[in-house]
């Protein structure tokens, strides 16, 4: 018996293991994504705190094969180059994962959700906004603002991708860097979670059970991502950015 089947009747875990392998392809194929996916569709049949500890062990594992999938000296000089990114995103998400239990998400959700959902679409119509390709002070704002999200909701992909398609970052580089700057907050969301409760002897099993469709999932997609190119990618990208920007919007209002 699982250490955790006391948490969910087997046809909720089943619906669990579908989410993450869904969540997982979409994760394969674009870099992000996962939280997202975990968060909103698990929150609909299971307790919001239980579905958070759910992404938080396949979050970091996922995020970890993605960030070294071209090598440890690759994933080193993308830590040096982000820096301020993710040491601001980390402070705020360690401050705000506290708040987790006596904050509500949903002016976030809109906060995060209503702008991302606009900017994904004005690209996808054809503008193209272009932004220095290092400038601390704005990596600084927007890696503040995913992280102090992120420590509430899990959530902290959407600011990340819109920034590194402003800079137009090429594909593989954007893989790498998402998995890289993804994999330390999600080291930073487990220690903090750890600290708040939601990780604890119950639901920690859970979260290192869903790393296994999360990663099968992944393994599919990074399939579909080698065989696509810089374009394709970029409005496959910018089109789940969308979805996940008016999913967020849908969340907070309902």
């Amino acid at each position: 018996m699982l250490p955790f089947a006391e948490l969910m009747p087997p046809q909720l875990l089943l619906l669990s293991v579908l989410v993450g392998f869904g969540a997982g392809i979409v994760k394969g194929m674009v870099g992000f994504a996962m939280p997202m996916i975990m968060i909103s569709a698990m929150s609909l049949f299971l307790p919001p705190e239980l579905a958070l500890a759910a992404l938080i062990a396949p979050t970091l594992v996922t995020n970890g094969m993605q960030a070294l999938r071209q090598g440890g000296r690759a994933a080193a000089s993308t830590v040096k180059r982000f820096r301020v990114y993710l040491i601001v995103g980390g402070v705020m998400l360690a401050i705000s994962a506290q708040l987790v239990r006596v904050l509500s998400a949903e002016a976030l959700f809109l906060l995060i959700g209503a702008p991302v959902s606009a900017f994904a679409l004005l690209q996808l119509s054809g503008w193209k906004p272009k932004l220095p390709e290092k400038t601390n002070g704005i990596e600084a704002l927007i890696g503040g603002f995913s992280g102090f999200v992120g420590g509430v909701s899990g959530v902290w992909g959407p600011p990340t991708v819109a920034y590194l398609t402003a800079i137009d970052t090429p594909k593989g580089d954007s893989i790498r860097v998402q998995g890289v700057i993804y994999g330390l907050g999600a080291l930073a969301l487990s220690g903090a979670h750890l600290q708040s409760g939601v990780l604890n002897g119950a639901t920690l099993p859970f979260s290192l059970f869903m790393i296994v469709p999360a990663v099968a999932g992944m393994i599919l997609g990074g399939l579909v991502h080698d065989r696509i190119d810089q374009q394709a990618f970029r409005r496959v990208t910018l089109a789940v950015l969308l979805i996940a920007g008016l999913n967020l919007v849908r969340r907070a209002v309902f």
